[in-house]
C-alpha cells in the first residue's frame, strides 16, 4: 500500500511500514513544516493513505469534504508503548486490507472505528 505519513506519527511506524514492504513517504523526512492542507493535498494527488495522530485531519476532510481523499488512519491510543501502536496499525491493515481506501479510520488500544469519507 502507499502511504503519507505526517509528521507527528512516530518514525518507529513509519518504519514498521516499511518492513511490511508498504510505500511510505514520511512527512518529517519530504515535507518538514508543511500545513496540514498541504499534506493532505499531497495525499490526494499521490493516491496514498495518510497515517496520521492529529485530529484536525478528519475536521479537514469532512469540513471540506474533499470527496478525493483516499483514506485517513488515525491512531487514537492513549499508550505510548510504541509496540502496541505498531501491533495495532498492523490489524487494522490485516482485517481491513484495501478496504482502508475511502475511509476514515481511528485505531484505538481495544478497537477500530470507520466512516467512509463520502459525501452527500
Amino acid at each position: 500500500m502507499r502511504w503519507l505519513a505526517d509528521e507527528c506519527v512516530s518514525p518507529y511506524l513509519v518504519q514498521a511500514l516499511r518492513q511490511m514492504q508498504h510505500d511510505v513517504i514520511f512527512a518529517l523526512e519530504n515535507m518538514r513544516g508543511s500545513g496540514d492542507s498541504d499534506v493532505l493535498t499531497t495525499a490526494i494527488l499521490d493516491n496514498r493513505l495518510l497515517l496520521t495522530e492529529d485530529l484536525d485531519f478528519g475536521e479537514l476532510a469532512f469540513r471540506e469534504q474533499r470527496s478525493a481523499i483516499p483514506g485517513i488512519v488515525l491512531i487514537r491510543m492513549r499508550s505510548r508503548d510504541r509496540n502496541l501502536k505498531r501491533e495495532r496499525l498492523a490489524a487494522a491493515i490485516s482485517h481491513y486490507g484495501d478496504g482502508l481506501f475511502g475511509q476514515y479510520l481511528v485505531v484505538e488500544e481495544n478497537r477500530f472505528r470507520s466512516r467512509a469519507l463520502t459525501y452527500p
